[in-house]
């Protein structure tokens, strides 16, 4: 087990010495200085990923041709004086997004795949703004579970090798934390953003619905899923989730948007905010963690601190939120079981899940989606009262990376509703949430807290978590390294 530790960038590194990992803001700096060159960060990204890739195993894929020639493509552009927000800097996209040339198997067995013909929408954007993509991370199959493990091996914790780095996004939230590259995508259907998040010591932002384009989907697990950012602080995220944001043609949701980047160290206000320790019901028994408990209560004191009113109050989830979440989620994965040419390369609790969606993905489904006003609506009263709620995003520290292997799919659920009972209402509901570090566990394990908005609330909820991480110092620091 690794103790958290505050660590320094090597200066001969061409990149400005600072405590914890590199940022975007680093990597840029040191780029607009021409102190380095984006095809030396790009060559060492892939370089750390390949080797890190054996013990870590963040990455599903590497462009290393493709990645180089779009760094030497970045630098001749700012040789000439041109500029973007993330011109020439290294990140990294979670396996369930096209990228050209590459299949999109999403935790799965990749046989029989053909490679994308073209990029997403927020893929394209993200290439425009002038990131190279190294490569693609591992997800666990179709991203039902917290923990990213899988056909492809488990992925492991940079802060401890024996822990999940969270999930689905698992694979995005090791690359970051173990300084591979300074953020990536990943993305969030039931906390698969704030999971990871939470396990790495990241920022994890799970947008509005629709805020970043999900085309060529019109919408992802019938408007569970949505893209989102992992970082190591506030304003990395913000860049990117407005970098990327605005709607497209053919997303079926395009919500009025919004700017965030500029609420890094915007006073908010004195705020009124929800402490809430309640989940929603669910079939087993959920138990905070005591470590859970402390560490959600330190990022309420630090809130008092900052100026605001913290009140324990929360929303009222009532009894039949699970009804509307379980359509959606199955019978999105019973559509995306429909890509594979040979569905017997699944997981047996994948085909079971998709079996379910098929029976649920009629009257209930439409049921569920002609629900979802009333809900927002029951739900939505907390803000009548609070303006910002604040819960744990896990019930528990990280579990053992392989936690699930090997289980059926009942003991499978019983093992996620254990560690994560809490994030998966935001989803139903469209609205967004962020995760803030909150510190670690007796023997160095990342805990976090979720910040839990209304309707387009995203500049609301990065302006209280700069604060937090303005006065928590999170991203200071870094794990000892052992991949």
């Amino acid at each position: 087990m690794t103790e958290p530790r505050a660590t320094t960038a090597s200066s001969a590194d061409g990149v400005s010495a600072r405590a914890g990992s590199p940022t975007i803001g680093d990597l840029g700096a040191a780029l607009a200085a021409g102190t380095v060159s984006s095809v030396d960060l790009v060559t060492r990204a892939l370089d750390a990923a390949e080797q890190a890739q054996p013990t870590l195993n963040a990455f599903r894929y590497l462009r290393r041709e493709q990645a180089l020639a779009e760094a030497a493509d970045a630098d001749a552009r700012r040789a000439r004086g041109e500029d973007a927000p993330l011109l020439g800097i290294p990140v990294a996209m979670k396996d369930d997004v096209d990228i050209a040339g590459l299949p999109t198997a999403f935790g799965c067995d990749d046989s029989g795949r053909a490679p994308a013909a073209a990029d997403a929408e927020m893929v394209r954007r993200l290439k425009g703004s002038g990131a190279i993509i190294v490569g693609k991370t591992n997800s666990p199959e179709l991203g039902q579970w917290p923990f990213t493990t899988g056909r492809f091996g488990v992925t492991r914790n940079p802060w401890s090798p024996a822990h999940t780095p969270g999930g689905s996004s698992g694979g995005s939230s090791a690359a970051v934390a173990a300084g591979i590259v300074p953020a990536a995508m990943g993305s969030d259907g039931a906390g698969s953003v704030r999971i990871p998040a939470a396990c790495t010591n990241l920022v994890g932002i799970k947008p509005q619905r629709g805020r970043i384009p999900s085309h060529p989907e019109a919408e992802q697990f019938h408007g569970l899923t949505v893209i989102g950012p992992l970082a190591h602080t506030v304003a990395d995220a913000a860049l990117l989730l407005d970098t990327l944001s605005g709607g497209h043609p053919g997303d079926r949701h395009r919500p009025s948007p919004v700017s965030t980047s500029e609420w890094v160290g915007r006073d908010p206000g004195r705020l009124r905010i929800g402490l809430s320790f309640d989940s929603p019901f669910t079939a087993t028994p959920v138990t905070l963690d005591p470590d859970v408990v402390a560490a959600t209560e330190r990022v309420a004191n630090a809130l008092v601190r900052l100026g605001h009113d913290v009140v324990l109050d929360g929303p009222r989830y009532g009894l039949l939120l699970g009804l509307n979440f379980l359509p959606r989620s199955m019978a999105g994965l019973e559509q995306w079981r429909r890509r594979f040419p040979d569905p017997t390369v699944l997981d047996p609790r994948t085909l079971g899940n998709a079996r379910n969606g098929r029976v649920l993905g009629g009257l209930p489904l439409a049921a569920a989606r002609k629900a979802e006003p009333r809900i927002r609506r029951r739900i939505g009263k907390v803000f009548d009262r609070v303006d910002v709620v604040l819960a744990p995003t896990t019930a528990t520290p990280p579990r053992p990376a392989d936690a699930i292997d090997g289980l059926g799919g009942w003991d499978t659920d019983k093992a996620i509703t254990a560690f994560c009972p809490m994030t998966w209402p935001w989803n139903v509901l469209g609205w967004p949430a962020v995760n803030v570090p909150a510190g670690f566990t007796g023997d160095g394990l990342p805990l976090g807290t979720q910040l839990m908005g209304h309707t387009g609330s995203e500049p609301l909820l990065v302006s209280v978590a700069a604060q937090l991480e303005a006065e928590l110092q999170w991203h200071r620091a870094a794990p000892d390294r052992w991949w």
